[in-house]
């Protein structure tokens, strides 16, 4: 196959510029995918400046791909030519253990195959993002994205999408349910999208009141300003669930205080250090505080064929493959609404 075209750093403090690297041909059951758009993820920034201390460079970064189909292998039954296919943060696992055989491939026993920064199950390469001209994965670890939804505003459900809306479901949020939204960024604003579309009594919670008015668009029923004790109080044990996406550091008892008896605060932020808790907030009503990431590819599936029935996609801001490294800085600032995408015909 050609060179394929992509943005690379060569090093935690090296910004990231044009590079070409080789994609293998699809397999029998694998697709090439040329890349249209590519979301940009705060994980994305975490990974090029070995923020985790796991990266290896080379590095491609790009998880939320979304492009057009321009080769299927034989036994590809999923995909033809021309055909709109999404790539999120994984593209392999095993495929043979418990989990994987639930659909719940992010939990494979083995460890799922990063769509980036990962060793590829198949040729031992270093796997190479979605800020590139094309993508090879099999068809399992692809979908299929309703046709009714704006393919650039569909990229980031491939990430904060299905991390908010994996949650959500898992924990039955729906009608009758009082439910808080840490955070209003890349996926707090999904967050708020999916606990609204659920019928639940959505309440965002902020450190800052000037995103009240966007809050109360993007489907708050409340908007609570966490740095208010008065306020916070006034909510105290009322909450059913709490997703906290916030990725900056914070304490977690002043959220843990809002939840009714038996109720859940789940975590899908990366905050670089780890949160503490204090277990009086827990024990005292037998709450829980819990995890998850991203989901499984029938769930996400799920999640992007409700979305096209609900006319849900993120808010993003287009930007030219060139600005990538301006975005990183400007994502640091919260200085988005609420989700980079690149453009991918910018590569070329």
């Amino acid at each position: 196959m050609p060179a394929t075209k992509a943005y690379a750093t060569m090093d935690a403090k090296s910004p990231l510029g044009p590079y070409e690297i080789t994609r293998r041909d699809p397999g029998p059951a694998e697709i090439n995918i040329e890349i249209l758009y590519c979301g940009v993820c705060h994980s994305d920034l975490h990974m090029v400046r070995n923020e985790w201390g796991q990266s290896t460079y080379p590095l491609v970064p790009g998880h939320e791909i979304v492009g057009r189909v321009v080769a299927a292998g034989s036994a590809v039954t999923k995909f033809k030519a021309g055909d709109v296919a999404a790539v999120g943060v994984i593209m392999d696992s095993c495929r043979r253990c418990e989990p994987c055989g639930r659909g719940e491939e992010h939990f494979c026993r083995e460890g799922a195959t990063l769509t980036y920064g990962a060793k590829d199950r198949i040729d031992g390469s270093t796997t190479m993002g979605g800020y590139s001209s094309n993508y090879v994965v099999h068809e399992r670890f692809a979908h299929t994205v309703p046709a009714n939804l704006n393919l650039a505003a569909a990229a980031p459900l491939l990430c904060a999408g299905i991390t908010t809306y994996s949650p959500l479901r898992h924990w039955n949020v729906g009608p009758g349910m009082k439910v808080g939204i840490v955070g209003l960024g890349g996926l707090g604003h999904m967050g708020l999208k999916f606990a609204h579309s659920f019928g639940a009594h959505a309440v965002q919670l902020t450190t800052s009141l000037k995103k009240k008015d966007d809050a109360i668009k993007l489907g708050a029923d409340e908007v609570v300003l966490s740095t208010d004790p008065d306020a916070m109080q006034r909510h105290a044990g009322s909450f059913d669930f709490i997703l906290d996406t916030a990725s900056a550091p914070h304490a977690l008892d002043p959220y843990l205080s809002l939840l009714k008896q038996d109720a859940t605060m789940c975590l899908v932020g990366l905050p670089e250090k780890p949160p503490s808790v204090n277990v009086f907030s827990l024990i005292t009503k037998r709450a829980s505080v819990a995890g998850s990431m991203i989901g499984g590819m029938i769930e996400t599936q799920q999640m992007l064929d409700y979305c096209g029935q609900h006319g849900i996609t993120s808010e993003v801001e287009v930007i030219p493959i060139q600005q990538v490294n301006e975005a990183f800085e400007r994502m640091l600032k919260q200085d988005v609404k609420y989700r980079f995408v690149i453009d991918m015909s910018s590569l070329k």
